[in-house]
């Protein structure tokens, strides 16, 4: 009988380190470094294990979109359900999921993938149907032009957030945050 070590399979586990192997390469090294060997052979993992989980470069792109949107998508949920006002309750959810985003491997993946939405019309596609679906589903609550500007702000700053740009101090942060949320109430 072989006394040798066999590790316990995690599919699960060996996904999600695959997927925050293939964001830390991108963010390093730039896009076109993340490709299915480098991936494979930065995360430990046979090229046979990777393809496994991806089969090739878009469905890695297409795994780190479903990883990230369902993370989101949680956390709207949550902030959703501990809302009792129903008006402007999907941009509420909205903006403090924004705001509150400080997971630094989530923030590193949704800068990869907004890189990859720049050059990937696929995936712009399933990103526009992601918005459209969650704005199709709170169009009697949240379709006013307040709601609409609030969600186009909050964008506008994760955008610059994700790119770098001059960070706003805390305290401004705070009372735009304030100002937003208070646009959803009209």
């Amino acid at each position: 009988m072989s006394k040798a070590y066999h590790r316990k399979k995690q599919p699960e586990a060996v996904r999600q380190q695959l997927l925050e192997v293939a964001a830390k390469l991108s963010l390093e090294k730039g896009p076109g470094s993340v490709t299915l060997d480098a991936v494979s052979q930065a995360a430990g993992v046979s090229k046979g294990g990777l393809l496994h989980h991806f089969p090739n470069k878009l469905s890695l792109m297409d795994g780190l979109f479903d990883d990230l949107t369902a993370k989101f998508d949680r956390a709207l949920a949550e902030r959703m359900t501990a809302d009792p006002e129903p008006h402007g309750r999907f941009t509420r959810a909205y903006l403090s999921a924004c705001f509150d985003a400080q997971d630094e491997q989530e923030r590193d993946g949704w800068m990869v993938l907004t890189t990859a939405l720049l050059s990937e019309p696929h995936l712009r596609e399933r990103m526009r149907r992601w918005t459209e679906d969650r704005l199709t589903r709170h169009v009697g609550t949240d379709s006013s032009p307040d709601a609409v500007l609030a969600r186009c702000a909050i964008d506008g700053l994760w955008l610059a957030d994700l790119l770098g740009a001059p960070v706003l101090e805390p305290m401004q942060r705070q009372v735009l945050r304030e100002k937003l949320i208070a646009l959803t109430h009209s």
